[in-house]
């Protein structure tokens, strides 16, 4: 039996579901999950392996119009996302009515790969709104397959899997058969802490905050970990750390419970904050972190 293997990169507005579906794909927790938009920042690659089949999905930022340089960036990982695309999964929720960004929209209609177009977040409506929703996405993208899902609930996900492996195109493997993802260990670390913030902090602190993991020493009984959380302004690093440092202790501990079920073992953590003045706009420091090629 022939070998399949090819990239499947999931787009939408933000806060649709893209990161849930990944990880209903995937069975992990690859993508943070929050419920305040732009919770995706970088492209993540999640593998799924099969005897005989390879998908690799990618997740990418919610599309928006960028208003600083970091959300210029953003924007980039996802114009690369059609470049690269074997199958393309445009997601909606329900009573959604169009992209935001209306240069994506025609890169859609008019995509010359197979185009799937899930409609998300179905559990939360009625019979009849999934079928107008339906009849209206026909017209605005005809060239898509259309299928309702919950991703929350695992509705229709493996159907959309099982159609994702038919479409794939014939290949060898891309990746080793045992990997999950082409992220570092270290990456999800900074992931799972910026999850933390993005949870318990208000406007603007979530979206001014990098994570970087400046020490990660693995033994056969605990993993040792260092984080600085970097800031733009003094003012947010007090914030981060509350009152008597009572904030930046839940987000540390919350942080390594999650860390220990990600890898499986004992986790230490130790959460510093520093600021990193204006790094959102700086091009040197958006390499630094990984958004600038």
């Amino acid at each position: 039996m022939a070998h399949k293997a090819g990239f499947v990169n999931i787009i939408g507005n933000p806060n649709v579901g893209k990161s849930t579906l990944m990880n209903a794909f995937v069975g992990e927790r690859l993508s943070i999950i929050t419920s305040k938009a732009q919770t995706t920042r970088h492209r993540i690659l999640g593998i799924v392996n099969g005897e005989d089949f390879q998908v690799i999905l990618s997740d990418t930022p919610g599309i928006i119009k960028p208003a600083y340089q970091l959300q210029s960036s953003m924007m980039d990982f996802v114009k690369s996302a059609f470049e690269d695309a074997d199958i393309l999964i445009y997601l909606v929720e329900l009573g959604e009515k169009a992209l935001k960004d209306e240069q994506f929209f025609k890169k859609i209609v008019h995509a010359k790969i197979p185009v799937l177009l899930l409609l998300n977040k179905v559990d939360q409506g009625t019979q009849q709104q999934v079928e107008e929703q339906t009849k209206l996405w026909k017209e605005q993208v005809p060239n898509a397959e259309i299928f309702a899902i919950s991703a929350l609930e695992n509705f229709g996900v493996q159907e959309v899997f099982k159609r994702i492996v038919d479409l794939l195109p014939e290949s060898p493997a891309f990746y080793p058969k045992d990997a999950l993802t082409d992220k570092p260990e270290r990456f999800f670390v900074n992931e799972i802490v910026r999850e933390k913030i993005l949870l318990h902090y208000k406007k603007e602190i979530p979206y001014s905050v990098e994570i970087e993991t400046e020490e990660f020493f693995e033994d056969e009984e605990i993993i040792r970990m260092r984080c600085v959380i970097m800031v733009e302004r003094s003012t947010q690093k007090g914030i981060i750390i509350g009152h008597k440092g009572s904030a930046i202790k839940r987000v540390g501990m919350e942080a390594r419970k999650d860390l220990e079920r990600f890898f499986g073992k004992q986790v230490h953590i130790e959460l510093y904050v520093k600021v990193n003045k204006n790094w959102r706009s700086d091009d040197r420091q958006l390499k630094r972190f990984g958004y600038n090629k």
